[in-house]
């Protein structure tokens, strides 16, 4: 007769607390790294034209293709100029013959660039320039199917309008799309290409031959020994911190453009004195958020550093 197996609660029972954590680790690492990373973007896109060249790149490339598909004069770029970027859509039967539809940071198509790419690098076992390649790959293919999706865009609104031409909000189609790929579809798309990368790459056979031969990995730790380059960064990184601090604070031009965007958001108004305060005190921000991202990037890189391992193989 076989060996009986001992109930699974029993062995969950033996397992040590420092087992459990180093098993929570293993499975917990990629949801806290996609955190992690979405906290970063939200403080990297608080400045108003933080990716304002994609914007316009993809803004171009959508209006250059949707006038080479659908014919000249379907589309025109009504501004470009960073966050403010926007394509307007014609049609005879849309409402006043446009659609405005500014391209913001979301539409760059960044926030799946990096989700994918945490997904891809956080898979352990893979060769590390396999995953560096693969991570390319897959956020050029995230850009393709982004200009796909607004390319849909024209002839989605187009089918809405043309049984309700020129009436408001006939373009009602095009919307309730554009909703559901930012809240399901690209979501789904994402986790989708990671499953076909990792059978691709055979990642299930390389994670077991990593585990089963013992060898250690890479791993992020504090930085033991200082250079004087290193501290260098590290005094700059504060500075930069403090100045992003002073620069808002104590500029008096500054504080008075922000205390007159209060006065018009209370007053609801939309003068012109209004909209001059408004853009001093973006401008403002802007380059306190650009100061204080550098500088915690600059301690981040500092003080944690990598541990490579005298025995990792990996290319």
């Amino acid at each position: 007769m076989g060996e009986s197996k001992r109930p699974l609660s029993e062995e969950v029972d033996d397992m040590s607390w420092s087992e459990v954590a180093a098993l929570g680790r293993v499975y917990l690492r990629i949801p806290v790294a996609l955190l992690l990373v979405e906290v970063f973007y939200w403080f990297i896109t608080q400045p108003t034209n933080t990716l304002g060249v994609i914007q316009e790149l993809e803004a171009w490339i959508w209006f250059q293709l949707t006038n080479l598909i659908y014919g000249p004069g379907t589309a025109v770029l009504s501004e470009y100029n960073g966050w403010t970027t926007m394509v307007t859509l014609k049609h005879a039967s849309f409402w006043g013959d446009n659609i405005y539809l500014y391209v913001s940071d979301e539409c760059a198509g960044v926030h799946e660039m990096i989700f994918i790419t945490v997904l891809i690098m956080m898979t352990t076992g893979v060769p590390q320039r396999l995953r560096m390649k693969s991570a390319a790959i897959a956020c050029g293919i995230v850009f393709v199917l982004n200009i796909i999706r607004l390319l849909v865009l024209y002839p989605i609104a187009l089918s809405g309008c043309a049984e309700n031409p020129n009436m408001l909000g006939c373009e009602q189609p095009m919307h309730e799309f554009h909703s559901f790929v930012y809240q399901w579809g690209f979501l789904l798309i994402l986790v989708l290409m990671w499953l076909i990368w990792f059978k691709w790459v055979n990642a299930s056979d390389l994670i077991r031959k990593e585990n089963e031969s013992g060898k250690s990995k890479w791993k992020f730790i504090y930085r033991k020994r200082w250079k004087p380059l290193q501290k260098s960064v590290i005094v700059i990184s504060i500075l930069l911190l403090i100045g992003s601090f002073t620069s808002v604070l104590l500029d008096e031009e500054a504080m008075q453009a922000k205390e007159n965007v209060d006065f018009c958001d209370f007053q609801d108004s939309v003068t012109g004195a209004c909209g001059e305060a408004r853009d001093t005190w973006a401008q403002e921000i802007q380059v306190a958020w650009s100061m204080a991202t550098l500088g915690l990037l600059g301690i981040a890189t500092t003080v944690v550093t990598i541990d490579k391992p005298k025995d990792s193989e990996e290319e």
